[in-house]
């Protein structure tokens, strides 16, 4: 029987398989809660394409997931992958007041999102992330879709998209924060540098160890941590070894999202080296956690208080042993340039829904002027 109860639905390759999988795209997970909790008048439905590997619905936080447990097999399974989806998305059209659906990514959700709002009138809009946006993206052609439905997550993807592909978005919503997930407690700032993010060759840590090398001479003692797992782990673990940098430089490995909050509110500077980011929801987490942060992308056009732009590995050593320099006399403010309030409520203007969201009752969010996404 359909319900009457007006319904979002969220495309995504992958989601949380549980409520403590809080590592696995922690941005869409606290939207897709986010709305749950503020919108209690609009049903929410999450299909996510290959993770987890699961064959059976399930709840959370209150949320119905329907995973379609494609691993990301290619050829024929992909395949099915997709028309299992197509399949469920009838499905939930016979079940549901279906008001619109939301991808993640400029990629396998869009086309399938796209192709099946056309053929049932209903409106779709994509939210590109990130890697989606650079050269060679095929879903760009196959999900035949418009600059209308485009969503970027910052200027700086709008920009990529009008120079790889001559499409530029019709709406820029970035990724906000949630302050609730922070603690309030004054956290002691002994980490000289941070750096969080997966060990691969797009973040280019190894130039974070060069940073940290270049520093030791004159901060002997100068304490680092790499927060983060990946394949590139043993070459970077030899290359402290090389550079002597043992009693420097902590790896910690892949840590809850509340672990990496806590960590982010005992560092005095996060160091950035990535040569390429969508956004960085990292950056704007330690904003918010107190610490500075230095990066070579920028996202947005309008600066951001404590986000300092470096064009060289030499500048981004130089620009951090400033701030080292100043740690004295530094005070710690939270920043929050985008909040999840902001985002979840652009998001949902798109749909013309106009339910009011629940009053907020949390001090942090008032702590700032938000900056309209």
């Amino acid at each position: 029987m359909r319900t009457e109860q007006q319904t979002l639905i969220f495309l995504s390759p992958g989601f949380a398989k549980d409520e403590t999988d809080t590592s696995c795209l922690p941005l869409q997970q606290q939207l897709v809660k986010h709305v749950k909790d503020n919108y209690p008048d609009l049903h929410i439905v999450v299909v996510t394409l290959h993770y987890p590997y699961k064959k059976v619905a399930y709840t959370w936080n209150g949320i119905t997931v329907y995973p379609l447990n494609g691993k990301n097999r290619g050829k024929i399974r992909r395949l099915r992958t997709w028309m299992k989806a197509f399949s469920l998305l009838k499905k939930l059209r016979e079940e549901h007041n279906i008001i619109g659906l939301y991808s993640f990514w400029l990629g396998e959700c869009a086309m399938i999102g796209q192709r099946f709002a056309a053929r049932n009138h209903y409106k779709h809009f994509c939210w590109i992330c990130g890697q989606d946006a650079r050269e060679h993206n095929r879903y760009v052609k196959l999900s035949r879709i418009t600059v209308g439905n485009l969503v970027a997550l910052s200027d700086a993807i709008a920009e990529n998209m009008v120079k790889n592909y001559g499409l530029y978005p019709a709406n820029v919503i970035a990724g906000g924060l949630e302050p609730e997930l922070f603690g309030n407690d004054e956290q002691e700032r002994d980490i000289d540098l941070l750096s969080v993010g997966s060990l691969i060759p797009l973040k280019r840590q190894h130039v974070f160890l060069e940073i940290v090398a270049r520093l030791r001479r004159h901060r002997p003692y100068i304490r680092a941590v790499i927060c983060g797992d990946g394949p590139l782990r043993k070459s970077l673990e030899e290359k402290v070894q090389q550079l002597h940098l043992d009693n420097n430089i902590i790896f910690t490995g892949q840590l809850p999202y509340s672990e990496v909050l806590k960590l982010m509110q005992q560092a005095r500077v996060l160091v950035h080296p990535s040569s390429y980011e969508g956004l960085g929801m990292v950056m704007l987490e330690a904003l918010y956690a107190g610490a500075q942060v230095v990066s070579f992308v920028r996202p947005f056009h309008k600066p951001v208080d404590n986000w300092h732009i470096v064009d060289t590995s030499f500048h981004m050593a130089e620009k951090v042993n400033e701030l080292l320099d100043e740690h004295y006399q530094h005070h710690y403010t939270r920043l929050a340039p985008y909040t999840m309030h902001d985002t979840a409520r652009a998001i949902l203007q798109l749909f013309d829904y106009k339910e009011p969201a629940i009053a907020r009752s949390l001090e942090a969010i008032a702590l700032n002027e938000s900056v309209a996404v």
